[in-house]
């Protein structure tokens, strides 16, 4: 090979190294200056190579990591042990800081001697961010799964507890001593449902009922309830898009979330300051789901709600959303409000985004996904007649819950036909064509989860009413809506939502199934 073709060469290898955008590639002589610099270091540090070259490499390092002599190490190991290699923070030419994984090699002549380094840089910041929204989503889905079984097995235990505690109360023979002691009773389990249901909205496992919402208006109308709570010292401000789209959401569990937001701002400005909810429009591409908890590309109506408080860490905004998490002191909060918050934006397929500035107030963003509809799934109004002669199928694997339900019905003149799981159900519904409603719990044993069961029972029988008795469990709703004929009681429940339920399904009208 002659000495022009290795030149060549060389010089096509400097160049394609000097075109190299995503890596930082450069030489150090053996004092660590700078001696070559290709496009990509400008690209990542931010300085022209008229700017760098000649200067000491440690430019690039944090004031900590220069004074803890982290340079002079990097220099010592690779000359060394021929490699130093590490991840750390570096130091951009504005002053930024990005996250580098960085080698630095020895570069011998033919003697064997050291003369330079060569160092490459590649800036990790966006993939270690990814990295740590993915262990953060791993950490939150963990938790969410076991406050979410914890919660079901709550409900049914509390399902059984208001239940007879119901069945007590209606007894008049007990003395005021007692039946004080049973309200107090019925009180502290009430308050234990409540906290059950937060965490079921954390681990998205609570019954929604989604529909074509007017997020204006339900902002609009939550405004009197909200100055109620804040007080007068907080003022309110609303800043709503006037061609806001309609959401697919759950109102009554978006008012809960605006209410769980403005006390949280309230405690957040114990002086008083100002709350300000807002309304936009926002269409999310793929590339912004990196940012986004991984939700699907599309249209989303953000609501927002600022306040002008004390703001939040940066360790603390960390944990913020985390269930039982809370700055406030012991007896004064439950630490399920934001959880709450999140859980159920997610489960709505949108999210809940966080940010926050010490002494300068918080913002909660809520991205809730566009309907596609403006039609409102109609409310039957309650009945008023709680009684009825209809055979119903109840289906329902713990034994305490069945045996409650069982007898309110009976009590109510309902004729009541049991089972504890699907394919039994199965079995009876063919031999019992008289039966009016099946009544199922939605996580059942066995081969046929409840949402499972009511399918195949629809098959056989069109016009069966169905109830599906749920603590959680999304699977209950398609599509956004219950299908006709299809109602949702939420556990725990008492007698008279059980039998109200009950009756309010029965007396439903069932609207022809349209052919595919």
């Amino acid at each position: 090979m002659t000495k022009a073709t290795t030149w060549t060469r060389e010089l096509q290898f400097d160049q394609w190294v000097s075109a190299i955008a995503d890596y930082a590639i450069f030489l150090l002589d053996r004092e660590g200056r700078v001696v070559t610099w290709n496009e990509g270091a400008g690209r990542i540090k931010g300085y022209t190579r008229a700017e760098i070259v000649g200067r000491h490499f440690s430019v690039f390092y944090t004031p900590e990591d220069q004074a803890a002599g982290i340079p002079r190490h990097a220099l010592e190991t690779a000359l060394k042990e021929g490699r130093f290699e590490a991840e750390a923070w570096r130091m951009r030419k504005n002053g930024t800081r990005f996250f580098a994984n960085v080698v630095i090699d020895a570069i011998k002549d033919p003697s064997g001697e050291v003369v330079g380094f060569a160092k490459i840089t590649r800036d990790m910041t966006e993939r270690r961010a990814m990295e740590a929204q993915l262990r953060h989503a791993q950490k939150m889905e963990a938790i969410g799964q076991l406050t979410g079984g914890v919660a079901h097995d709550f409900n049914n235990l509390l399902t059984v507890v208001l239940g007879n505690l119901d069945v007590i109360a209606r007894e008049q023979s007990g003395t005021v001593r007692f039946q004080r002691a049973v309200e107090h009773a019925t009180q502290g389990a009430q308050r234990a449902a409540a906290l059950t249901q937060q965490l079921l909205a954390f681990s998205r496992r609570q019954a929604l009922q989604p529909k074509s919402i007017d997020v204006n208006e339900l902002v609009a109308n939550t405004t009197d309830m909200l100055g109620h709570l804040l007080g007068e010292n907080i003022a309110i401000q609303l800043q709503l898009t006037p061609n806001a789209w309609r959401a697919q959401v759950d109102g009554h569990q978006l008012e809960s979330a605006l209410v769980n937001l403005a006390v949280n701002a309230r405690d957040a400005m114990p002086d008083g300051g100002a709350l300000t909810i807002t309304t936009h429009n926002a269409t999310l591409g793929s590339t912004d789901r990196l940012r986004f908890d991984d939700i699907a590309p599309g249209d989303y109506v953000i609501v927002s709600v600022k306040d002008t408080g004390s703001g939040m860490s940066a360790d603390v905004l960390e944990h913020a959303f985390e269930p039982f998490y809370t700055t406030k002191p012991q007896g004064k909060g439950t630490g399920l409000g934001l959880s709450q918050v999140y859980g159920f934006a997610r489960q709505s397929d949108g999210t809940a985004m966080l940010t926050s500035v010490p002494d300068h107030g918080t913002t909660v963003a809520l991205y809730l996904p566009r309907s596609t509809t403006a039609a409102e799934v109609s409310i039957p109004e309650a009945p008023t007649n709680l009684e009825g002669t209809e055979t119903i199928l109840l289906v329902e694997d713990q034994d305490n819950v069945r045996a409650f339900a069982a007898e309110a019905l009976r009590e109510s003149g309902f004729k009541v036909i049991e089972a504890s799981e699907g394919m039994t159900a199965l079995t009876l519904l063919h031999k019992n064509a008289h039966v009016q409603l099946l009544l199922t719990d939605v996580g059942l044993p066995g081969g046929l989860n409840g949402r499972q069961l009511a399918e195949q029972a629809r098959e056989l029988r069109n016009d069966l009413r169905i109830l599906f008795m749920t603590g959680y469990a999304r699977e209950a709703v398609q599509d956004g809506r219950l299908q006709s004929g299809v109602g949702l009681l939420r556990k725990p429940f008492a007698i008279k939502e059980l039998i109200t339920q009950v009756r309010a399904v029965l007396d439903l009208s069932i609207e022809p199934a349209t052919p595919d």
